[in-house]
């Protein structure tokens, strides 16, 4: 009996409180980066175009060499503002620096049918939508209208790799493509 006491009380008992609750401050900042999501849009901007006039020094030296040191980077800031989840497969511009990959569906195009009436998830009843989020933040930014592209379902194989060394790769070679199209044009 005195080990049947002992057993139930050394017992794992899982806590009453949410997940939410338990990271307030990171959901903190995370809302506040949605608030600010107009200023974030002018940072992700002219980064973009650094990381772009970048392409060729990264091109020289091997994506493959810079993406370490590069996602180290990025997954420090985009973890404590966005709470990222480094799907790999950015979509914050999109989404009105609300991301994605926060809501507990994993939904990229929009909020399920179950968004309570006071705006809130259904799964975690103490945090506001995901995607009610991104539309207010998305109201923000001048390219506001992004919200209504529709994203690709997430690629699996990308998780844990640098969405901005992605994105500058296929800018770079958008941009070769438009040039090549041009100097055979004359």
């Amino acid at each position: 009996m005195n080990l049947r006491r002992t057993y139930k009380t050394l017992a794992y008992q899982p806590s009453d409180v949410s997940t939410v609750r338990r990271q307030r401050s990171r959901y903190s900042v995370r809302l506040w980066s949605v608030r600010q999501a107009r200023l974030f849009e002018i940072v992700y901007n002219a980064l973009a175009d650094v990381f772009l006039k970048l392409h060729p020094v990264w091109n020289a030296i091997g994506y493959h060499r810079v993406e370490r040191p590069v996602i180290f980077i990025e997954k420090t800031v985009k973890s404590f503002l966005f709470d990222c989840r480094m799907c790999g497969q950015c979509a914050l511009s999109d989404t009105g620096m609300s991301c994605p990959m926060n809501c507990p569906k994993q939904l990229r195009n929009g909020p399920c049918g179950g968004v309570r009436a006071n705006g809130n998830c259904e799964v975690e009843p103490d945090m506001p939508c995901v995607w009610v989020q991104a539309w207010e933040g998305s109201q923000r930014m001048r390219s506001g209208d992004n919200i209504m592209r529709v994203q690709k379902p997430v690629d699996q194989s990308l998780r844990d790799s640098s969405a901005w060394l992605r994105v500058t790769a296929d800018k770079a070679a958008h941009q070769n493509e438009k040039t090549e199209k041009t100097s055979t044009k004359t």
